[in-house]
């Protein structure tokens, strides 16, 4: 073999080492992606029930329940165009109320109801996750509360 040919070789080896190394920090990326959907983002895309998503909104006026036993909250987040369901188990943060804006991490269930395994509530009256106040924007429903 001569010299040619083995650096050939070794650039080869070399380019396809490199290639299976992106693809395996790629697909490892993917699985830690978390995307951001409104309600109406998730009506309109066929969203698999078993991939896990953030969803942000508006908590509906009227919508809170708290099972008997205090564990279990069943609530509507809205955009102003579309509502979903939402079931989270555990204790809410002290902010979450209605009206208020909230941002869900969870998958949907076969039944189309957002299961939350977590739930963040925005901090005062001026921070609301970028993401969400752009939905909120987007539908109309921007209140500013500079004066």
């Amino acid at each position: 073999m001569t010299p040619k040919r083995k650096r050939l070789w070794l650039v080869v080896g070399s380019l396809a080492v490199l290639g299976f190394a992106a693809t395996l920090v790629l697909t490892a990326l993917n699985d830690n992606i978390v995307f951001f959907y409104s309600p109406t983002q998730i009506a309109e895309k066929k969203i698999p029930p078993e991939r896990r998503f953030r969803m942000g909104g508006l908590v509906e006026a009227g919508s809170v329940k708290k099972s008997a036993d205090g564990q279990e909250t069943r609530f509507r987040v809205t955009d102003t165009h579309k509502t979903v369901d939402v079931v989270y188990r555990g204790l809410l943060p002290d902010l979450f109320r209605e009206g208020q804006g909230v941002v869900a991490e969870g998958s949907l269930g076969a039944d189309g109801v957002f299961v939350a395994r977590e739930v963040l509530a925005k901090h005062d009256e001026n921070y609301m996750p970028p993401e969400v106040a752009k939905a909120i924007k987007d539908a109309g429903q921007w209140k500013d509360g500079k004066k």
